[in-house]
Formats: structure tokens, C-alpha cells, sequence
């Protein structure tokens, strides 16, 4: 049975793939202007608690931002990540289809915030996270390199660790800062 979802998850994401037609997008000046920022969490108890203590520096970088966490389906975050500061959205099994991928309802409430920047830090090749991915083609949605590519991210980071999730997330943390504040970068090309 879930091959048989996997397969039609699939078959669904090549048709949405299909008929993406990819929105102009400014660099850096729509991070700057971002007012609600997206953060896919990964699956993982492990990872979750990687990127939870990365959440003090991405509130940093994103200050003027609000920060929405979308958990995976299925995961439970309440019990790791904190409830102020943060708006957290868990997708329950009525928000999604049966192969797993987002009800049109359930994207149509995400849209209703407006995302400007979607920062992908779930490691695994997920059909619910590509979906949502796909869903919002006018945002900056960043992700790391050699992942999934276009049309998912339209900024990929590339980092010299390969299986090390924590630096790949605070990698890619760094070089959003980077792009987005670049007056903080002193003339030796490290943050201050």
C-alpha cells in the first residue's frame, strides 16, 4: 500500500512539476522585505533537535520576520520546540490526500500568510515538503545543493560537509545572513 501511494505521490508532483511557471524574485531585497518566513523541519526526533538550536541565530538573521515552523506530518514538535516566538504548524492526516501529499485547502490557509522566503531543512526527499515547495513560485525558497534542485529552490547552498546536518543547517543559516545583511560582513569575508 505505500508503494502504491509513493508511486501516485510521484505521478501527482510530476504534473504539478508540469505546470510550474517560476515567478521573478529579487535578491536580496525580498528577504529584506520578508514578513512571514517558512522553515520545513525535517522528520527525524535528531534532526529537529539540531535545528532547534539553531533557532536563536535564524531568528537573528529573520528579526523583522515572523517565523512559521511546518512540522512534517505526523512528527510531534510541541514537546521540542518552543511555542513563543514561533508560530508552528503540524499538518494532521485531514489536511493531506491519501498519497500523502497537501490538500489544496490546506496549501490555500498557507498562502493566506504570504511567504516571501522558504528555508527547506528537511534532509530527506519528502513529496509533502516538494509539494509546498512547488505551491508557492513567486518566494525565495532555499534549499541546500545537490538535494532536489529546480523548480524546488531557486537558491541552493553548497557546503563542504556532506552528512553533518548541523553545519549543513548552520551553512546554510550563514550564507542566507550573508546575502540578506551584507553590511555585517567585515572586509575578511566573515560575519561580525
Amino acid at each position: 500500500m505505500t508503494r502504491l501511494k509513493n508511486i501516485l505521490a510521484r505521478f501527482k508532483l510530476s504534473l504539478i512539476r508540469r505546470k510550474y511557471v517560476p515567478a521573478s524574485i529579487a535578491v536580496p531585497e525580498d528577504m529584506i522585505n520578508c514578513k512571514n518566513t517558512l522553515v520545513c523541519l525535517p522528520p527525524g526526533q535528531r534532526e529537529l533537535t539540531m535545528v532547534k538550536q539553531l533557532l536563536p541565530e535564524l531568528s537573528r538573521v529573520f528579526a523583522e520576520s515572523e517565523i512559521y515552523l511546518l512540522a512534517a506530518p505526523g512528527s510531534s514538535v510541541y514537546s521540542i520546540f518552543p511555542r513563543k516566538g514561533y508560530r508552528i504548524l503540524t499538518p494532521t492526516s485531514q489536511h493531506l490526500t491519501w498519497s500523502g501529499l497537501p490538500k489544496k485547502s490546506y496549501l490555500a490557509g498557507l498562502h493566506e500568510s504570504d511567504f516571501k522566503v522558504i528555508i527547506d531543512m528537511n534532509p530527506s526527499r519528502d513529496y509533502f515538503s516538494q509539494a509546498i515547495l512547488l505551491s508557492f513560485p513567486a518566494a525565495i525558497k532555499i534549499g541546500r545543493a545537490n538535494h532536489l534542485g529546480t523548480p524546488y529552490y531557486n537558491l541552493e547552498i553548497k557546503t563542504r560537509y556532506l552528512r553533518d546536518e548541523k553545519n549543513i543547517y548552520k551553512s546554510i543559516i550563514a550564507t542566507v545572513d550573508r546575502i540578506k545583511n551584507p553590511a555585517a560582513v567585515n572586509a575578511k569575508g566573515t560575519v561580525e
